[in-house]
């Protein structure tokens, strides 16, 4: 049965996809479910970062390919808006976000994975965008973010031949940061976790809305930095790593979220 699974364990709130014997295909329920999933774990004190992962051996194949006209063009949601409010859910998601790619990522897959913060593929994973196999035109906002990432020379080549990739190719044209060994793919993506969360939010949440900025060339972008840098000159976050880094023990940052959401979202 098709369905979305969440588990926190130590601030890490994992995320999986699960479609058993479809290679994790998202169904119309499946997209609807993400963006107040999204909203609920974003706000939540418990939550300090969150990894996105498919069941088994596969990440995502995308829209579950009985259900695409339903997902395309049903009702009020031309143009694969019910994909849109799933992936700006996770592109504004307050705190750090991981895609942890082991086998297929493909189509709508690839689209909720280009929203996270940082993306990490098994040896085995194999990317595609392929709306040509299917006749179908790719969402507005998956399409500007995959050119912001890959530039239009890898993003024509994805769409215009609707091949598969793998990880080696999808490292080289900027899809993912890192390759790693399947046989140790799930240990090192513990260990990347344990880092994240590790670190200072303040810094986190500020470098991520920055880098938004910088990538739209938003003309909000130096109000937006004095806007953190107070923040962050009102805060313990600072006396914490520093002190920390002079007596050689692992800082412990008190800075939270409270109020709002401090990201804003690239895609519209």
């Amino acid at each position: 049965m098709a369905s979305i699974h969440c588990e926190t364990s130590d601030g890490v709130t994992i995320v999986t996809l699960a479609n058993d014997g479809k290679r994790n295909a998202i169904t119309a329920e499946m997209w609807r479910q993400l963006p107040p999933l999204l909203s609920a774990l974003g706000s939540d004190h418990a939550v300090r970062m969150l990894v996105l992962r498919g069941a088994g051996t596969d990440f995502s194949a995308g829209v579950d390919i009985s259900e695409v006209e339903q997902v395309m063009f049903g009702k009020d949601r031309a143009g694969g808006a019910l994909l849109t409010e799933a992936e700006d859910a996770l592109a504004e998601f307050p705190k750090p976000t991981l895609a942890a790619i082991d086998g297929y990522c493909v189509g709508g897959g690839w689209e909720l994975a280009a929203a996270c913060d940082i993306r990490v593929a098994s040896t085995r994973a194999l990317f595609g965008v392929t709306p040509a196999r299917l006749g179908i035109l790719y969402p507005l906002s998956g399409l500007r973010r995959l050119v912001q990432i890959t530039g239009p020379g890898p993003a024509r080549h994805l769409l215009l031949t609707g091949e598969l990739v793998d990880a080696d190719t999808a490292a080289r044209w900027g899809m993912i940061t890192r390759v790693i060994d399947t046989d140790n793919f799930w240990t090192e993506i513990a260990a990347l976790t344990a880092a994240i969360t590790s670190r200072s939010l303040l810094s986190q949440a500020a470098s991520s809305e920055l880098i938004d900025l910088i990538s739209a060339d938003d003309p909000t972008l130096q109000d937006r930095a004095a806007h953190w840098d107070s923040i962050a000159a009102h805060s313990d976050e600072s006396r914490i790593g520093i002190d920390a880094f002079f007596v050689r023990t692992p800082p412990h940052f008190t800075w939270t979220i409270e109020t709002g959401n401090p990201r804003r979202p690239t895609s519209s």
